[in-house]
């Protein structure tokens, strides 16, 4: 991975500009590997944040507040298809089984791992290690890496955009991957709209510890205020996201650690024993947001600046891991029609592919937030039914099992 910090007189020709080197950004990096070696293309990664741990270190001190994502088992497989799988399951913590139920109704749905003839349904691993692995596969690639640089200006041109950088870089791209997560407003600066659609929610997330052993048991519990869900991490400590209505997350931020832990076990109960501590707490809003044009001539959009997903499902780096690979796909196919990065005939056969993947997500998603969120007159006992009666279809159970899993689309 080569550093490029230092102004460059005259624009550069890349094939692919990266933009953005977080989990997004970082996986698509080592997915093109085979292509950079087999076609020569010339690719760099833009990223505005410095590095804090270097991917050459080999030391590693996980932090007990570290954040951390639930990666699916079929994310683990293309994992496997980067390189990079062996190493980032060193801090992954599987889960074996997974429960989803409704506060104060009897119904409820068990999935496992077993059932399923996998070692897991999936893993739960820390958001820097992550980044740590993928980034030290990075450093053997002949990538060129802008970090910290920032785009400041993003402009379309014939066959491409050119791209002038905080670093004084000025770059040329046949494509450009938007993987910033949408905070950087080149979406904005290109006339690019998102339809967004808050959910009045906001998610306090935090690391817990659990008094019982968690078996590998990843919950999902429907309330009131919203989804709560726990998810198992090394040791006796769990993660929650706990959703709330926006506004009503301020009072729980502020409590006492002891007052916080007594109004987590009344809201959850007793499946995990007794909540010991809390680490830092965070909260950020929740939204529906889909970009209006994931596509146009020379430009693809991904991750969270593609998509923004409630977590009630833990569905979104999952969706945005097979949108990386279908990219890849959709290039490889494209360079052996003999068509340039970046030709829409490429990038309208890959949206094609996301677009109903992304749907099928959404609807998932979005349904069972909607669903659980109604409080209609004998709803409540409809879905306990529900809960009752997917745990009892054998078949049915296992169908949604392996699409959690992204097994299946």
């Amino acid at each position: 991975m080569q550093q490029s910090n230092q102004a460059v007189k005259g624009a550069l020709t890349h094939d692919i500009v990266i933009v953005g080197g977080g989990l997004v950004g970082a996986s698509l990096g080592c997915a093109l590997a085979p292509l950079i070696e087999r076609y020569g293309w010339r690719v760099a990664i833009i990223e505005s944040a410095p590095m804090v741990v270097q991917p050459q270190e080999t030391t590693w001190q996980p932090s007990f507040d570290a954040r951390a994502s639930a990666i699916a088992e079929g994310s683990a497989q293309r994992f496997q298809q980067l390189g990079v799988w062996e190493a980032m399951r060193d801090e992954a913590t599987p889960i074996k089984r997974i429960h989803i139920s409704e506060r104060g109704r009897l119904g409820a749905t068990r999935l496992s791992a077993d059932e399923l003839g996998v070692a897991a349904l999936g893993h739960v691993i820390p958001n820097a290690w992550m980044g740590r692995v993928l980034h030290q596969r990075l450093a053997q690639l002949p990538l060129e890496w802008h970090c910290p640089a920032k785009v400041e200006q993003l402009t379309p041109v014939a066959n491409g955009h050119d791209l002038h950088l905080s670093d004084g870089s000025q770059l040329k791209a046949g494509l450009t991957v938007l993987a910033d997560g949408g905070r950087s407003g080149l979406k904005e600066q290109l006339g690019i709209c998102s339809r967004h659609e808050s959910y009045q929610q906001t998610a306090l997330i935090a690391h817990v510890g659990v008094s019982q052993p968690h078996l590998g048991v990843a919950y999902e519990r429907f309330t009131s205020q919203g989804p709560m869900a726990l998810l198992p991490l090394p040791g006796q400590a769990m993660e929650l996201i706990w959703t709330h209505p926006s506004g009503s997350e301020q009072a729980r931020m502020a409590l006492p650690e002891r007052e916080f832990l007594l109004q987590l076990q009344r809201a959850f109960g007793d499946r995990v024993g007794r909540f010991t501590r809390v680490g830092t707490r965070h909260t950020y809003p929740l939204s529906l947001v889909t970009a209006e044009e994931p596509v146009r001539p020379g430009l693809a959009v991904l991750g969270n600046a593609a998509h923004a997903l409630h977590p009630v499902a833990g569905q979104g780096f999952n969706l945005a891991l097979r949108g990386v690979m279908d990219l890849v796909e959709a290039l490889e196919q494209g360079e052996q029609a003999k068509r340039p990065l970046g030709d829409m005939i490429t990038l309208q056969a890959f949206e094609k592919q996301r677009s109903r993947d992304r749907a099928n997500v959404i609807r998932f998603s979005d349904g069972l937030v909607r669903l659980f969120g109604l409080s209609f007159p004998l709803l409540p006992h409809a879905r306990a039914a529900g809960l009752i009666g997917l745990n009892l279809v054998g078949p049915l159970r296992r169908g949604l099992a392996r699409r959690a899993m992204g097994l299946e689309r």
